[in-house]
């Protein structure tokens, strides 16, 4: 196996970044506990090139192809993950992980204060493979608005309010 490696992302990227976030999407159209629950559509290659352009997404390469990623955007003091998402063919050798901690050195570096995430709390690679990496379940969303305004969005789109969570990961 190829080893990877992780860069910041570029727009020429944002094809590869919808391309990976559908064929990661296939393992939730394949959960048997999500079945007749919406799966979110893919976001568009404009919607990636608007989030690359701020300056906080990350590329993993393997031969100079990307096969995963991480969007996030600044909110205040603190980086939110839009999507991790790596394309199945690579999955289970460490690239989501090594993502995460490379947005959190970089984040860090940054002057941030913590990474925050919505996702559901109970697949196995959501919520447990985020606590896994330090991420914490929030359970009041206060101050933390866009958490809120995200978990209802979700639920809109028809996914169940108890299963869908907010995470943070604080970079002390």
């Amino acid at each position: 196996m190829s080893e990877f490696s992780i860069r910041l992302a570029g727009p020429e990227d944002a094809d590869a970044f919808r391309q990976i976030e559908e064929d990661a999407a296939t393992l939730l159209h394949e959960e048997p506990s999500l079945e007749g629950i919406p799966v979110p559509a893919s976001q568009s290659p404009e919607h990636y090139r608007a989030l690359i352009a701020r300056g906080n997404c990350l590329a993993a390469t393997v031969e100079g192809e990307v096969v995963g990623f991480a969007a996030a955007v600044r909110i205040g003091r603190e980086l939110h993950l839009h999507e991790l998402s790596v394309a199945r063919m690579h999955h289970r050798r460490g690239i989501g992980g090594t993502l995460l901690r490379a947005l959190a050195i970089d984040a860090r570096n940054c002057g941030l204060n913590a990474i925050t995430l919505e996702t559901y709390r109970d697949i196995p690679w959501n919520g447990p493979f985020y606590a896994r990496q330090g991420f914490i379940e929030l359970e009041h969303l206060e101050d933390r608005p866009h958490l809120s305004r995200s978990l209802e969005a979700a639920v809109v789109a028809g996914m169940p309010r108890d299963r869908r969570c907010a995470m943070i990961k604080f970079l002390g």
